[in-house]
C-alpha cells in the first residue's frame, strides 16, 4: 500500500519536467523561468519537512500519510487550472507542502515492520515505487502532453491520486512505534546499544551528504527530458520515457542489491550501509560527466543506465542509514530534517543552478559539472562510516 502511494509521490512531481518544452513555448518561458518551477517544489519540500518530520513523530503515521495523499493530488489537478508562470510556481510550492509528510511517515512506520536485520532491503523494495513513479510521470505527462495538452497530464495524475486514497483508507494499519527495536533488545540484550542520537555527528554528516546526492539527481531528473528534446530532438513523449525508464529501471535492480548488501555489510560492521552509499555515488560521478558530454545517444543510454544502478545503491539506504543513529521515537524528526537539508540545500537549488550555468556554458556541460557534487558525498558518507564504527563497536576486554 506504501509502495502504490510513493508511486503517485513521485509521478505527480516528475510530470512537470516533461512538458517544459510546452509550458516554454506557451509561455515564453527561459531556462532560469523553467529551473525555478523545478526549485520551487524542492524549497517547499524543503523547509516544511523538519516539522513535518516533528508532527509525524507526535500524531497517527497513516493520518499524515493518507492526508498528505489527497492534498498534493488536488493540488496537482488544480495546477490545470492556472494559465501564468506566478500560478504554476504557487502550484508547484504548494505541491511541495502536500508531498513533505509522506517520506517521515511511511520511512517510520516501515521501520517498525523491520528490524536492523530486513530494513535496508524492506526500504528497498520500497524504493522501487519512487523509480516506477518517475517512468509513469515522465513518460505519461509527456505522452498525454503532447496529445492532449499539458493540462491534462496534472488532470489525470491529480485524479488517479485522489483515488487511491479513497481506496486504501481502509486498509492501511499503525503499528506501535519502536516495536522491532524493542524486540531486538529483549532477544539480544547483551549486545543491544542505544544509538548515538539524532544530533550526532554521525548524522550531521550523512545530512550532507544526502544533500550533495540530491542535488546530482534533481539535476538530471529536472533537465534530462528539455536536453534529450534539444540536443537529439526527440518527441516529447520519447524525451521523457528515454529520461526515466533507462535509469530509474536500473535503480530498481540497484536499491534491491544495495537493499541486500547493506542488510549483510551492516551485520559486519555498523557503518556499512554507508560504504554501500559511497560505493553508489562514488560510482555514479563519472556516469553524470558523460550523460552531459556525450552526443551519442547510445552512449547516453549506457551513461543514463550505469548512473541509476548506483543510484539505487545509495538510494536504498538514505533512511536506513540514519535509522541506524537515531532512536525510535525521533526517526519522523530525523527524516524530515533530512529531506530539509537535502531538498533546500540540494534538489531547492539544483534546477536553478544548472539553469543559470547553462544560459552561458550550455547544459550539456552544466550536467556534467554536477559530478563534482557527488565525489564530496561520497567523501562524507566515508567519513560518516568511520564515526559510526568507532562509536558503536564495543571496545576490546
Amino acid at each position: 500500500m506504501l509502495w502504490a502511494i510513493s508511486f503517485f509521490n513521485y509521478a505527480d512531481r516528475q510530470a512537470i519536467f516533461s512538458v517544459f518544452p510546452l509550458l516554454q513555448k506557451s509561455m515564453s518561458l527561459d531556462n532560469v523561468q523553467l529551473g525555478l518551477l523545478g526549485s520551487a517544489f524542492a524549497w517547499v519540500y524543503g523547509l516544511s519537512a523538519m516539522f513535518a518530520g516533528t508532527i509525524v513523530d507526535r500524531v497517527r503515521r497513516k493520518t499524515a500519510i493518507l492526508g498528505g495523499l489527497y492534498v498534493w493530488s488536488t493540488i496537482c489537478a488544480a495546477t490545470a487550472l492556472f494559465s501564468s508562470f506566478r500560478g504554476l510556481f504557487a502550484m508547484r510550492a504548494l505541491e511541495g507542502l502536500g508531498e513533505t509528510f509522506y517520506f517521515p511517515a511511511s520511512m517510520s512506520l516501515v521501520s517498525d515492520y523491520h528490524g536492523a536485520d530486513t530494513r535496508s532491503r524492506a526500504i528497498g523494495v520500497h524504493q522501487t515505487s519512487v523509480y516506477i513513479g518517475t517512468i509513469a510521470g515522465g513518460f505519461f505527462a509527456g505522452l498525454i502532453g503532447q496529445v492532449y495538452g499539458w493540462r491534462w497530464s496534472f488532470v489525470v495524475f491529480g485524479g488517479l491520486g485522489i483515488l487511491l486514497g479513497f481506496v486504501l483508507g481502509r486498509w492501511l494499519k499503525e503499528p506501535k512505534r519502536g516495536q522491532m527495536d524493542s524486540r531486538a533488545r529483549l532477544d539480544s540484550p547483551s549486545t543491544a546499544q542505544a544509538p548515538p542520537g539524532w544530533k550526532s555527528p554521525a548524522v550531521m554528516l550523512l545530512m550532507a551528504a544526502f544533500c550533495c546526492a540530491n542535488f546530482v539527481a534533481v539535476v538530471l531528473l529536472t533537465w534530462m527530458p528539455k536536453f534529450l528534446f534539444d540536443r537529439f530532438h526527440m518527441s516529447l513523449a520519447m524525451s521523457g520515457l528515454t529520461a526515466t525508464i533507462y535509469v530509474q529501471l536500473a535503480s530498481m535492480c540497484g536499491s534491491l542489491t544495495g537493499g541486500w548488501l547493506a542488510d549483510k555489510w551492516h551485520a559486519r560492521t555498523p557503518g556499512g550501509r554507508m560504504l554501500v552509499q559511497a560505493i553508489g555515488v562514488f560510482g555514479g560521478a563519472p556516469c553524470v560527466v558523460l550523460c552531459g558530454m556525450t552526443r551519442s545517444v547510445a552512449w547516453l543510454i549506457v551513461a543514463l543506465t550505469v548512473w541509476g544502478f548506483f543510484k539505487g545503491l545509495y538510494d536504498a539506504n538514505i533512511f536506513a542509514s540514519v535509522f541506524d543513529v537515531v532512536p525510535a521515537g525521533a526517526r519522523g524528526t530525523a527524516a524530515g530534517l533530512m529531506n530539509t537539508v537535502g531538498w533546500l540545500g540540494g534538489g531547492g537549488s539544483a534546477p536553478l543552478v544548472i539553469g543559470w550555468i547553462s544560459q552561458s556554458q550550455g547544459l550539456g556541460t552544466a550536467i556534467a559539472m554536477a559530478s563534482s557534487v557527488y565525489l564530496l558525498a561520497g567523501l562524507l558518507l566515508l567519513l560518516a562510516a568511520r564515526t559510526v564504527s568507532v562509536r558503536m563497536t564495543p571496545a576490546l576486554p
